[in-house]
C-alpha cells in the first residue's frame, strides 16, 4: 500500500507560519519505489539510478492512470483536511481537472517555468522519449494558470513572484 507523508506548514522568508500543508513526497515516484522495491531517495535526486527507472516509472504511472484518472490526485488528498493545499508536481491535464472537480473555484494552478539554458546550466540534459512524454510537457498546451513563475536564474525575481503567491495563499487562510 502506498502512503504519502505530509510535511510542514508552509513558511515564507519573513518567517511569517501559517497553517496550510504542502504534498511532501512525489506520490507517484514514492508507490513506484514501494511497489518495486527501490530506493526512494535515490528516485528522487539526478542520478543515474533515477534515469534507470525513469522510463519504467513513466509507463507505470500511465497505466495506473488510465484505469484511474485520479489515482494520484486521492492519495495525495486522502484522510487530512486542510483550508490550502500547495500540491507540487502535477504534470496532466487529468490531475487538474481532478482538483478543480474535487475542490471547485478555490483551486489555484501555478506554473514554474525555465528558459532551456536555465535548466541545462542547472545540469538537466534531454533525453528523447522521456522529457518530451506526457509526464514531463502534457501541461504545456494546457491553458490559462492562474500563476506563472519563472524561474531562469533571477532570484530577485524568482523571489518576489514567491513571495505575491504566499500572500495569496495567506488572504485564503
Amino acid at each position: 500500500m502506498c502512503v504519502p507523508s505530509f510535511g510542514s506548514p508552509v513558511h515564507s522568508r519573513n518567517g511569517t507560519l501559517r497553517r496550510a500543508a504542502r504534498q511532501r513526497l512525489p506520490v507517484q515516484t514514492l508507490c513506484f519505489g514501494q511497489e518495486n522495491g527501490l530506493d526512494f531517495q535515490r528516485l528522487l535526486d539526478a542520478s543515474v539510478y533515477k534515469e534507470t527507472y525513469r522510463r519504467d516509472m513513466i509507463r507505470w504511472g500511465e497505466e495506473k492512470r488510465q484505469a484511474d484518472p485520479g489515482c494520484f490526485c486521492r492519495k495525495v488528498v486522502e484522510g487530512v483536511s486542510q483550508p490550502v493545499w500547495l500540491v507540487s508536481d502535477t504534470r496532466r491535464a487529468s490531475d487538474i481537472q481532478w482538483f478543480r472537480e474535487a475542490y471547485g473555484a478555490v483551486t489555484q494552478t501555478v506554473r514554474v517555468v525555465a528558459l532551456e539554458q536555465s535548466r541545462q546550466q542547472r545540469g538537466w540534459v534531454f533525453t528523447a522519449g522521456v522529457d518530451d512524454a506526457e509526464s514531463e510537457c502534457g501541461l504545456d498546451n494546457f491553458g490559462a494558470f492562474d500563476w506563472v513563475i519563472e524561474n531562469h536564474g533571477d532570484e530577485q525575481h524568482l523571489e518576489e513572484q514567491l513571495e505575491d503567491l504566499v500572500a495569496f495563499v495567506h488572504s485564503r487562510l
